[in-house]
C-alpha cells in the first residue's frame, strides 16, 4: 500500500493534471501561466496511513542540531468523510493555527491546535470553514491587538473563490480568538467579486490602529485597473474594514500605460507576469515588502498608510524567471529574503533551474543590493520536468537561521550568520512529504505538510522554554 501511494503522490506533485469542467481547480500560483500544473488536489494521507509511512529524514548540525520530530497529525474531518488537507501555518501564544487549501471540497476552514504538550498536539477548534461556500482559507494571521473599537487576540484569514465566477465571494475574514477555544467571527472584506479573493495577507498594528496587507491575485487585471492587487485595509473595527489605500504599478516608470494588469512589456525586452502574490511589513509596521512576481519584491514606507511612499524593489537578471513569491527579513529589517517559486525549469530565453532564495541587503531601502543566491539539490533537478516539489515555497527567520518550506524538500535551514554566504545546517523531510508552510515558535518548528497535516519539530528534551519568539 505504502509503495503504490508514493507512486500516486510522486506522479500528482510532477505532472499536470486535467481540469474539469464541473469542478473548477485551483491552479498553480501564476493561475494565467499556460503550463496549467496545479497546486491544490494532490495526495492526503489518513492519521491511520502517516502510520504506514517511514521515518523522516532528519539532518542537522549546530544551531539545528538538536532539532527532532515529536509529532505528526492530521487534521480532523470536519465536512463528512472528506479529508481537507492543510495550508500555512502559524503561531501565537501557545496555538498553532492552520489554514486549509482544496482537497476534500475545500471549506476547511482554519484549525487550532493546543501546543501545551508540543509532543501531542490536540486540535480544539475550527473557524472560517461555513462562513463562505466553495472556497478555500489558506492563510492565518494572528496578533494582539489594542484598538479603541477590539482589544484581544484578532485572526485574519484569507478567503479564495475555488471559481471565481460563481454566486461566491473572496476576500478575508476577521475572527476573535482570544479564546482559542471559541473563535468569534467579528468581519469580513470582500474584494472585486470576479477575482479569486485574498491569497496571502498580513496583519500589523500601528499604534492603536490595525491594519490588514492584502495580496489579490488578478484583480487588477480582471476588473480592468479599476482594483489592485495590492491594498491597505483598516482593521481598526474588525466588524467595518474599511480600504485606505491600492497600489498602481503604472505609477513605476519602468510599467507603461500596455500594461493590462498582468502583461508587463519589462526593460529586459521579454513579455513578464505580474501580479501580488504576498507581503509582510516590518516589526514596527514602517515598511511594507511586497512580492509581485517578476517586478520582484516592492517595498513602501507605509508610516502613512493612507498615503505610502514607493521606495525600491528587487530586480532579476534577464535570464531569471522572476517569480517574487514571499519574503522575510532579518538583521532588524536590513537583510531581506525572497522565494521565488519557479516550478516550469525550462522556459525559451531563461535559465534552466527552479525557483530558489536570493538575499538582500536593504538597508537603503531604495536600492537593494543582492548579497548572495542559496540553491538546493533539488533547484536544478530538472529531469521531474514542470512540478512544484522541487522549487522553493516560503522563508522563515529566527535569529541567524534562515528555515525554508521547500514541498518534496521539506524544510531546510540555513545559516545566515553571513548573509553574503548562506550555509545549509539542517533539512527535515517527512516520508512523501509536501511541506507548504514553516513557522518557528517557542521551543518548537512547526511544519505543514499538504498531505500529512501537522509536522511538529522540537529542541533539546522537547520541553516548551515558555517564550514567544518573534520570527516574521
Amino acid at each position: 500500500m505504502k509503495k503504490m501511494r508514493h507512486v500516486v503522490l510522486k506522479s500528482t506533485l510532477a505532472g499536470a493534471l486535467v481540469l474539469s469542467a464541473a469542478a473548477p481547480a485551483v491552479l498553480a500560483h501564476d493561475a494565467l501561466d499556460e503550463s496549467g500544473l496545479q497546486k491544490g488536489e494532490r495526495i492526503v494521507f489518513s492519521n491511520e496511513e502517516l502510520a504506514t509511512l517511514g521515518e523522516a529524514k532528519n539532518e542537522g548540525t549546530g544551531k539545528v542540531s538538536s532539532l527532532q520530530e515529536a509529532a505528526s497529525v492530521q487534521i480532523e474531518k470536519i465536512n463528512g468523510d472528506a479529508q481537507n488537507n492543510t495550508a500555512d501555518v502559524y503561531a501565537h501564544k501557545g496555538f498553532a493555527y492552520l489554514g486549509t487549501h482544496t482537497a476534500g471540497g475545500a471549506n476547511g476552514g482554519v484549525r487550532v491546535f493546543d501546543m501545551k504538550d508540543p509532543s501531542n498536539p490536540v486540535e480544539v477548534a475550527a473557524f472560517a470553514h461555513d462562513d463562505v461556500p466553495g472556497t478555500w482559507q489558506e492563510k492565518v494571521i494572528v496578533k494582539s491587538v489594542n484598538t479603541p473599537e477590539f482589544k484581544g487576540d484578532l485572526a485574519v484569514v484569507s478567503v479564495q473563490q475555488r471559481n471565481r465566477n460563481a454566486d461566491t465571494a473572496g476576500g478575508f475574514l476577521l475572527y476573535d480568538v482570544t479564546d482559542p477555544y471559541s473563535p468569534e467571527k467579528l468581519g469580513f472584506y470582500e474584494v472585486y467579486d470576479n477575482t479569486a479573493g485574498t491569497h496571502e495577507l498580513y496583519l500589523a498594528t500601528q499604534g492603536n490602529r490595525a491594519l490588514v496587507f492584502t495580496s489579490n491575485p488578478y484583480a487588477d487585471y480582471y476588473s480592468g485597473g479599476e482594483e489592485k492587487d495590492f491594498q491597505i485595509i483598516d482593521v481598526t473595527d474588525p466588524a467595518n474594514p474599511e480600504k485606505l489605500w491600492e497600489f498602481d504599478p503604472r505609477d513605476l516608470a519602468e510599467v507603461d500605460d500596455s500594461f493590462n494588469g498582468y502583461h508587463w512589456n519589462a526593460p529586459d525586452g521579454k513579455t513578464r507576469a505580474v501580479f501580488n502574490h504576498s507581503v509582510i511589513t516590518d516589526n514596527n509596521t514602517q515598511y511594507a515588502y511586497v512580492s509581485m512576481w517578476d517586478l520582484g519584491t516592492v517595498i513602501f514606507d507605509v508610516r502613512d498608510p493612507e498615503n505610502p511612499v514607493y521606495l525600491g524593489r528587487t530586480d532579476f537578471s534577464s535570464e531569471q524567471q522572476g517569480s517574487a513569491h514571499s519574503a522575510a527579513l532579518a538583521r532588524g529589517g536590513n537583510v531581506l529574503i525572497e522565494t521565488r517559486e519557479v516550478y516550469v525549469p525550462v522556459r525559451a530565453g531563461y535559465e534552466e533551474s527552479y525557483g530558489y532564495t536570493r538575499i538582500f541587503d536593504v538597508k537603503d531601502k531604495s536600492n537593494p543590493k543582492l548579497l548572495s543566491e542559496f540553491k538546493t539539490d533539488l533547484t536544478e533537478k530538472v529531469e521531474d520536468g514542470t512540478t512544484f516539489a522541487n522549487t522553493v515555497h516560503d522563508p522563515k527567520v529566527q535569529g541567524n537561521t534562515l528555515y525554508l518550506s521547500h514541498y518534496a524538500g521539506g524544510v531546510y535551514m540555513v545559516d545566515i550568520s553571513d548573509p553574503a554566504n548562506p550555509e545549509q545546517i539542517g533539512q527535515y523531510v517527512p516520508d512523501q512529504g509536501d511541506v507548504w508552510g514553516v513557522f518557528v515558535d517557542r521551543n518548537y518548528v512547526l511544519a505543514s505538510d499538504m498531505g500529512q497535516g501537522l509536522k511538529v519539530l522540537v529542541r533539546g528534551n522537547g520541553q516548551n522554554n515558555g517564550g514567544n519568539t518573534r520570527t516574521e
